[in-house]
């Protein structure tokens, strides 16, 4: 006699694998499932996969009648996964993770003649950090395709972990689970105003309680550098003088130094504008640790591996 264990579904991504190739589905019959689900719409799911909506929904009811159970809640405005649909779209997409990861490790070239690589990092490093070694590594692997990505560290965390990225750079913190980080360099950060603000040429230390009469431009509140400033006024409990915020680093450079703004810039974007400059806060801005992060379990391509030693290599050279 067969046992309830016999009998039991195995849901595993790699059962579910298992059994795409053993029956009548196939994998774009999972890809249209999820882009249903995504969508919440027949007819945009369609758009995305630029299908026809009744071949869409003819692959759905097969993979419907393969499975023998009801995916969808057809029966609403939107369309939406039944329970039986989400237990297997959770699974069915850890098995298309897979897979796609297992094709990367089919195509990553040892010699790196040819192959892609996914980076993304917050805004402060497009400013200082990234260039060069994006020189570098095309230069040594003109054959990979790199795609460089600027965007929070939350997001950079979560598309580490669903394996849209191979590498992120961001800051020392608590991070979610399934992330490994590596130390990579400390940054500094001052007050910065262009030549011909009032506090240009200051020798003196500014005490915080004074800045109230500087207005700010400073990055949105979505950006860990924000989170990280804002920190340290609410800690000295300053109410700093907010004029403008924008999410890029470039937009505030071009702010400042035109004169009457101020802003927060690591050292290394001073730096590299003479027409910035610092002023010493009282007390000063705290440093913050630069760190490489990566998803613990994930494969990693030999490029991910040639990038993350360069900028190594670059971190322990400032």
């Amino acid at each position: 006699m067969p046992s309830d264990r016999d009998n039991a579904q195995d849901t595993t991504p790699m059962a579910l694998i298992d059994g795409i190739y053993s029956s009548s589905m196939e994998l774009r019959h999972i890809r249209y499932l999820l882009a249903v689900a995504d969508h919440g719409n027949f007819t945009r799911a369609a758009e995305f996969l630029h299908v026809s909506q009744p071949t869409l929904s003819q692959q759905v009811r097969q993979l419907e009648r393969a499975l023998g159970v009801q995916l969808l809640d057809r029966s609403g405005r939107a369309v939406r996964l039944t329970e039986a649909g989400e237990a297997y779209a959770q699974h069915a997409r850890l098995a298309l993770r897979d897979l796609d990861a297992g094709e990367r490790a089919i195509h990553d070239v040892q010699d790196l003649s040819r192959g892609q690589l996914r980076v993304a990092m917050t805004p402060t490093f497009t400013a200082y950090f990234i260039g060069p070694l994006v020189h570098e590594f095309h230069a040594a692997y003109p054959g990979v395709t790199l795609t460089v990505i600027e965007t929070t560290q939350d997001r950079i965390e979560a598309d580490l972990l669903a394996d849209r990225l191979d590498l992120g750079i961001a800051f020392a913190g608590a991070h979610a689970a399934g992330i490994e980080s590596v130390a990579l360099f400390t940054e500094h950060l001052s007050l910065v105003v262009g030549s011909t603000h009032a506090l240009a040429g200051r020798t003196k230390p500014l005490p915080v309680a004074q800045l109230a009469r500087f207005p700010l431009a400073l990055l949105t509140r979505d950006f860990a550098t924000r989170t990280y400033i804002d920190a340290y006024f609410e800690e000295r409990r300053s109410a700093p003088s907010i004029a403008v915020e924008a999410n890029s680093i470039g937009a505030l450079v071009e702010f400042v130094r035109r004169g009457s703004l101020a802003t927060v810039l690591p050292d290394a974007i001073t730096l590299a504008h003479p027409d910035l400059a610092p002023v010493a806060l009282a007390p000063a801005l705290p440093s913050r640790t630069v760190e490489l992060l990566r998803r613990g379990t994930a494969y990693h391509s030999a490029a991910a591996r040639a990038f993350a030693a360069i900028i190594h290599d670059a971190a322990q050279s400032d």
